[in-house]
C-alpha cells in the first residue's frame, strides 16, 4: 500500500504528459498508471509487425478505490489486538460500500464502454473491474492507441504492446487497463527434474526417499486432531489442469483423497485442459490437500489473468486461505488493492518468493507487494519416512531480498527484524516472510505419470495455506473469526522471543544467492517454517 501513491504520481503523470502530446482526441482523459512496457518507451525493442486489426482482445478494466487512507488505517485496527475493531473483518458488501468504486463512477463506465462498441465480458461484485472484449482495431479507436508487435530483447518471440499511453474519452478516472500488452508470461515457480538438477536423497516416505505431502503434515503439524474440516482453500491458477491427475496422485501414494476439488473459470479458460502441463496446478491442489486431508473443498481458479483471479477470489470470499505459484507481470497499482480487501475481509493470500535466488531473477511479482505473504524455500529432513521433524536449513535457490520495486516500502512490523546479519533493507520490503521444504526431493504426478526430484517454493506456498486451514479449523470451533492477513500477526508474535521459538522452526544455516539463512529473520527462509499446534494456539489466541 505504501507504494500506491508513488507509482500514481509518477505513472498519471507520464499519462497525461503523453495524452497531452499524442492523444487525437481533445477531451481524451489520462489514466492513472502506465502500460507502456519499458523495452517499448526506451526503444530497445524492435517492431516487427502489427497485430489483425479484426483479431479479437480482450482487457480488464480497473477503477480505482477510493478512501484509501480510511482502508490503510481499518487494516491496522483489524490485526492490532489492542484495538476494538481486531479481527471484526468486513463483508465484501461493506467493503465495496466503503472501499469500492462509486456506483455512479461504475454505470458511467459500463455505459461507456458498451456505447464504444466494446462487449461487456465481466462485471464485479466490488465494482473494481469490468472485463470488455472487442476486435484489436476497437481497442486501439476506444483508447488511443496503436497497437504493434516488437522483437523480445531478451526472448526469442514477439510481445504486443501499445505505443503509448492509453486514454478514454470517460470523464470517470480509470485506475489501469490490463491487457494491453503481454511483455512478460505467466510462469509457475517449480523445478523440474533434469540432468542439471539432480534428486537429493530425502527422508520421504514416497518412492526413492521424496516427500509426498503427508510427509509434511506430520513434520509441521505433528498431530491428527484438526484436518481443515468445513475449510474452503482457493488456488489461483493460470492454466487449466487434467481432474484425473488429482485422484491419480493420491491413489499412488496409497491415500485417500476426501476433498472436492472444485474448478472455476473466472474468464472462460477451460478448466479441464484436455491435455496440457499441470504440473503446477496439481501440485497445489495435492500438497494442500495434504496439509489438511479434512477440508471441504479446494477451490481451483483458473483464468488468464491473474487480476480477474484475484478479485473473485477477494468477491466469492468463500476461500479464508488462498495461494498462488505463478510469477507474472508487475501490476501493483490493480492488485495491491485486492490484496489489501482480502485483509480486510479476514483472508490469508500466500504466494512462493521464487526458485533463483533472487527476487529479480525469480519474478519478482507478486511475492515483493507487502500485502501478501511470501513463502520462501528450505531443505528439511524428518526423522525416517512419515517421521517427525528432525532438522531444517535454508534452500539454496529460495529467492529473497529488498523489493526490486523501489516504491515498495518497509512496514513497520518488519523493521525491528532487518539487522546487519541478515543483510535486510532498513527502508524496502524484504522478502520472503515465512517458508517450508522447497528442495529436490519432492514428488509430483501430472500427466497420468509421477516423478520425483522436483522442487521450488511453488510446494512452500499451498503447504502454509493448508497450514491456515487448520489453524482457520480451530478458529472457527472456538468461535472467532478467521486469522487473516498474517503478516503482521506473525511479525507481532515474534518480536517476543519466547514466543518465536514456540512457534517458529528458526531455520539457521544455508547460502541463497547473497544472503544467509541466520537465527531470527533472515532473506532466506523470512521468520521460519511452523511449529505445529503451538503456531496455531498463536494464531487463533
Amino acid at each position: 500500500m505504501r507504494g500506491l501513491a508513488n507509482h500514481l504520481k509518477i505513472a498519471g503523470a507520464l499519462a497525461a504528459l503523453v495524452a497531452g502530446i499524442t492523444s487525437g482526441t481533445a477531451n481524451a482523459t489520462a489514466i492513472l498508471s502506465a502500460h507502456v512496457p519499458a523495452a517499448v518507451a526506451q526503444h530497445r525493442a524492435a517492431m516487427t509487425g502489427v497485430p489483425d486489426p479484426n483479431a479479437p482482445m480482450r482487457l480488464d478494466v480497473a477503477l480505482p478505490m477510493r478512501n484509501p487512507s480510511d482502508l490503510k488505517t481499518l487494516i491496522q485496527n483489524l490485526y492490532d489486538p489492542a484495538s476494538p475493531l481486531y479481527r471484526h473483518y468486513l463483508s465484501v458488501a461493506e467493503f465495496t460500500r466503503r472501499f469500492g468504486p462509486t456506483e455512479s463512477d461504475y454505470n458511467t463506465a459500463l455505459k461507456f464502454f458498451r456505447g464504444s462498441g466494446l462487449n461487456i465480458v465481466t462485471t464485479t461484485p466490488n465494482r473494481y473491474l469490468i472485463a470488455v472484449e472487442g476486435r484489436v482495431s476497437d481497442i486501439e479507436r476506444v483508447f488511443h492507441v496503436r497497437l504493434n508487435l516488437y522483437q523480445h530483447p531478451k526472448e526469442a518471440r514477439s510481445f504486443i504492446a501499445p505505443d503509448r499511453e492509453p486514454t478514454l474519452d470517460l470523464k470517470v478516472p480509470v485506475l489501469h487497463v490490463h491487457g494491453l500488452s503481454n511483455y512478460t508470461l505467466p510462469y509457475p515457480k517449480y523445478i523440474a527434474p533434469s540432468a542439471n538438477t539432480p534428486a537429493r536423497a530425502g527422508t520421504g516416505s514416497g518412492p526413492g526417499g521424496n516427500f509426498i505431502g503427508s510427509d509434511f503434515r506430520v513434520a509441521y503439524y505433528g498431530k491428527t486432531k484438526l484436518t481443515g474440516k468445513g475449510q474452503s482453500l482457493g488456488l489461483m491458477e493460470l492454466e487449466g489442469y487434467i481432474p484425473s491427475d488429482v485422484p491419480f496422485y493420491f491413489s499412488t501414494v496409497g491415500q485417500p483423497l476426501n476433498v472436492a476439488v472444485n474448478g472455476i473459470s473466472v474468464d472462460g479458460t477451460q478448466v479441464d485442459c484436455g491435455h496440457c502441463n499441470d504440473a503446477e496446478q496439481v501440485l497445489d491442489i495435492d500438497y494442500a490437500i495434504s496439509m489438511a486431508p479434512g477440508m471441504d473443498q479446494v477451490q481451483v481458479y483458473v483464468g488468464s489473468d491473474p487480476v480477474l483471479i484475484e478479485n473473485r477470489m477477494a468477491t466469492d470470499n468463500t476461500s479464508k486461505q488462498l495461494s498462488t505459484s505463478w510469477g507474472y507481470d508487475e501490476d501493483f497499482v490493480t492488485e495491491d488493492a485486492l490484496y489489501q480487501e482480502m485483509a480486510a475481509q479476514g483472508q490469508s493470500y500466500l504466494t512462493a518468493s521464487g526458485d533463483f535466488s533472487s527476487l529479480i531473477d525469480s519474478g519478482p511479482w507478486p511475492e515483493e507487494d507487502a500485502n501478501i505473504t511470501g513463502v520462501g524455500g528450505t531443505d528439511l529432513l524428518t526423522n525416517g519416512p512419515a517421521g517427525p521433524y528432525q532438522s531444517e536449513t535454508g534452500w539454496d535457490d529460495s529467492a529473497g531480498g529488498p523489493s526490486v520495486d523501489t516504491s515498495i516500502t518497509i512496514e513497520p512490523y518488519q523493521k525491528p527484524f532487518i539487522n546487519k546479519k541478515n543483510d535486510g533493507s532498513k527502508t524496502l520490503r524484504n522478502v520472503p516472510d515465512i517458508a517450508a521444504n522447497a528442495d529436490f526431493d519432492m514428488y509430483v504426478c501430472h500427466n497420468a505419470h509421477c516423478s520425483g526430484g522436483w522442487a521450488g517454493t511453488s510446494f512452500s506456498s499451498p503447504m502454509w495455506a493448508g497450514f491456515i486451514a487448520l489453524a482457520n479449523e480451530q478458529a472457527v470451533k472456538q468461535s472467532k473469526p478467521t486469522v487473516g492477513f498474517l503478516n503482521p500477526t506473525l511479525y507481532e508474535l515474534s518480536q517476543d522471543k519466547k514466543t518465536f521459538k514456540s512457534i517458529f522452526h528458526d531455520v539457521v544455516g544455508g547460502v541463497s544467492g547473497d544472503f544467509t539463512a541466520v537465527k531470527n529473520y533472515d532473506l532466506v527462509t523470512g521468520l521460519g517454517s511452523p511449529k505445529g499446534q503451538k503456531m496455531i494456539d498463536a494464531l487463533t489466541q
